[in-house]
């Protein structure tokens, strides 16, 4: 595996599962592998779990992690070829990316959706200007479209959590005050497709996902009917794609409630964090028996682990 940008790099998925859940085990056994490497972390958006989970995962690898926060340090990049640069960016990302590659071995990177211009959010900017002037591996820490090391753990959990060959999975919008950017719903939409379950995803008329990214998915947009006999419920927010970057509605009745997840076969509660509790999700859900926000948080570093151990080995 050269880069790590889509959960469908991955060569096989439940084998890559299979790996890192082998390697929770003992999460240092490899950490001569990545003896005198360096790895990049270049934030251009705030993070908790993505951030020191990845750096962790480097960590146990044996890797030294150099983090930078492009909101607070270093140089505005541009990305634009052919432009004059008399405004306020003072450098380029194709002597960014070759310079960045001199200081590391691998580069990660973060950097969200505007949610204003969605073929430029859909073009991948940031990461794909990257690629093609990095001389190193790149993986994205989440993009304007995917977040497939966040899928990655997901499937993790998954994995580890269901109690029948071939669950019933439902991924479930719920309200948020703000416009949120689809990554998170993209990529765990691709990596279901790539698993042996019954998968639906719910949402209100109006927030449907780009149609390349859905495909022959099932959706229905009755939360209620959609939970009947679920085992796992993943729940997150994305505005409007169609009307993008909009909050068309804040419908409080799609919020997770104890009563909704009555409705489901015993089903285990699933987020990525951060969630906002009592908008999203009720307390009692969250903090309840069935949920597994932290044991999906534990995985990212195991996800992370895993495909830098993959990277590391094709050095």
């Amino acid at each position: 595996m050269k880069n790590y940008t889509n959960i469908r790099d991955l060569k096989n998925l439940k084998a890559t599962v299979q790996e890192a859940i082998a390697l929770k085990k003992n999460p240092l056994q490899y950490e001569e592998l990545g003896e005198g490497k360096s790895i990049c972390l270049l934030f251009f958006n705030n993070s908790l779990r993505t951030r020191l989970s990845t750096q962790k995962a480097a960590q146990n690898l044996g890797m030294n992690a150099i983090v930078m926060n492009f909101g607070s340090e270093g140089w505005q990049l541009e990305f634009e070829d052919g432009i004059v640069m008399s405004q306020n960016k003072s450098e380029h990302v194709k002597e960014a990316a070759k310079v960045i590659s001199q200081y590391s071995d691998i580069i990660a990177i973060r950097a969200f959706a505007s949610l204003a211009d969605k073929e430029k959010d859909k073009s991948e900017q940031v990461i794909n200007n990257f690629i093609k002037y990095a001389t190193v591996p790149v993986v994205n820490m989440e993009s304007s479209v995917g977040h497939p090391l966040q899928a990655l753990a997901d499937a993790i959990t998954l994995e580890e959590n269901k109690v029948s060959k071939r669950p019933k999975v439902v991924l479930s919008w719920a309200p948020h005050p703000k416009a949120l950017p689809h990554a998170v719903a993209n990529s765990f939409v691709q990596m279901m497709q790539l698993q042996d379950a019954d998968f639906v995803i719910t949402h209100p008329k109006g927030y449907e996902l780009d149609d390349d990214i859905v495909k022959d998915s099932v959706v229905n947009y009755n939360q209620d009917k959609a939970f009947e006999g679920a085992d796992f419920i993943y729940t997150k927010n994305w505005s409007s794609f169609n009307e993008y970057g909009k909050v068309i509605s804040q419908d409080k009745n799609w919020m997770i409630t104890m009563d909704k997840m009555k409705l489901t076969n015993n089903g285990k509660f699933m987020h990525c964090l951060p969630v906002r509790r009592n908008v999203v999700v009720a307390d009692e859900v969250l903090d309840g028996d069935n949920s597994l926000v932290i044991k999906q948080a534990n995985n990212r570093t195991y996800a992370a682990q895993i495909v830098l151990k993959n990277i590391l080995d094709n050095l």
